[in-house]
Formats: C-alpha cells, sequence, structure tokens
C-alpha cells in the first residue's frame, strides 16, 4: 500500500525535476549576462580613461613644447653687436654676444665639462682663462660684476651623482667661478652664481643639436652696483 501511495509523488518529482533545472539555468544565463555586461562596461570604461590618458599625455607634450618654444624666442642666444670680435674666443669655441643690452659670454658643455659631470676638461679651464682676458680687459671689476648661470637641457638625469638638473647646472658653475677665481684672479665678490637647470634654455629641447644648445655656463655681465648706467 505504501508503495502504491509514493509512487505518484515519484511521478511527479520526476515531472517537474525538468522545471527545476530549467529556471535555475534561466537564472544562471540572467547572472551571467548581468555580469557580462557589467564586464564590458567595465573595458569600455577602461578604454576611455586610456584614451583620456593617452589624449592628455599629448597635450602636455605639446604644451611643453610650447613653453619651450617660448622661453627659447624670450632667451636667444646672444646676438653680435658691432665692433665684437673675439678671434680667441672664437677659436677655443666660446659663444659671445648681447642679450637684452648685455654682454653675455656662453661656454658650452661640449668643451667643458664631461656627461653628467662638473669637472672641468683642460680645454674648459683654457677657454675660461681667455674669458677672464676679456673681462678684465673690456668689463673690469667696479664697473661690472659677472653672473655666471649654469643651464642643462632637460633630459632627466641618469648616470649621475646629482640628483637633478638644477644640482648639476649649479655644480657646473660653481666650478666656473673656482677656476675664474683661483685660476684667473678674478675677484671673488665680482660673481654671483646660480643654476637653471632646463628651466632657461635658448631652443627646444626637441633633438639632439638643440638640447646642446641648451647645455652651458652663461656669463652674463651687469653693471655693478652704484655704476652710472651707460647709454
Amino acid at each position: 500500500m505504501n508503495a502504491l501511495l509514493s509512487r505518484p509523488f515519484v511521478l511527479a518529482g520526476l515531472l517537474l525535476a525538468p522545471m527545476f533545472a530549467s529556471c535555475a539555468a534561466q537564472q544562471y544565463k540572467a547572472v551571467a549576462d548581468e555580469r557580462e555586461q557589467e564586464n564590458r562596461a567595465l573595458r569600455e570604461e577602461r578604454a576611455r580613461i586610456k584614451g583620456e590618458n593617452r589624449d592628455l599625455n599629448a597635450e602636455k607634450a605639446s604644451l611643453e613644447t610650447q613653453l619651450a618654444d617660448a622661453n627659447a624666442r624670450l632667451l636667444q642666444q646672444p646676438e653680435p653687436a658691432a665692433g665684437q670680435n673675439y678671434a680667441e674666443l672664437d677659436q677655443l669655441g666660446v659663444g659671445y654676444g648681447m642679450r637684452d643690452g648685455r654682454m653675455v659670454i656662453s661656454i658650452p658643455t661640449e668643451i667643458s665639462f664631461p656627461s653628467g659631470r662638473a669637472e672641468l676638461s683642460a680645454d674648459g679651464k683654457r677657454a675660461l682663462k681667455s674669458v677672464a682676458k676679456t673681462l678684465k680687459k673690456d668689463y673690469p671689476v667696479g664697473r661690472f660684476e659677472y653672473w655666471i648661470e649654469g643651464h642643462t637641457d632637460s633630459d632627466p638625469i641618469q648616470k649621475s651623482k646629482f640628483g637633478s638638473n638644477r644640482e648639476l647646472s649649479l655644480a657646473r658653475a660653481m666650478a666656473v667661478l673656482r677656476c675664474l677665481v683661483d685660476e684667473a684672479d678674478i675677484p671673488d665678490n665680482a660673481c654671483v652664481v646660480s643654476g637653471w637647470g632646463p628651466h632657461r634654455p635658448v631652443a627646444a629641447n626637441d633633438s639632439r643639436s638643440n638640447k646642446a644648445k641648451n647645455r652651458r655656463v652663461e656669463i652674463v655681465v651687469e653693471q655693478a652696483a652704484g655704476t652710472p648706467i651707460q647709454q
């Protein structure tokens, strides 16, 4: 009798099992579809953010180039002035000229310092001694003072003991000061030293030749304090 009574329940269970399985499959598919939609949305969001970052980086690079160009226009290479002709400086590869009414002598690092270092080369010392003779003759102490300014290109420091381009530029300016004072008898108190790093380029840092122009130490001749400005 019990066997007879249980048989309908077994049959009912057998009939309902496919229905339960179908419902479970539908629920699983719904969950899977929802997760796939979420993943698709996340992938699209990630792609959008990557695209925005790429655009921002391109815009940043463009703005940096524009800034360098603007600085280069503002701080052009010194322009030759009438009557200026220093054959010895020309032979040594030292640049010179006028900028904003000031005499500027530019010593490129190619002849003065090894890459990433602040120890003057023999050619650099020879050039500075010639520069010192020019300063003493045409821009004597008392009437003029000398602003020694170190400059670099914009390439990050890699293999050097210096932590930044500014530190390197300042160390090179100090090396020039020591040479002028110790070996060329330029008074220490007639000099001012600064390190600009990459922040005062004379050319855009977009090629090897332009970067070479930016790696330099400049001696800017200023009117000494209390000296009447010559017209």
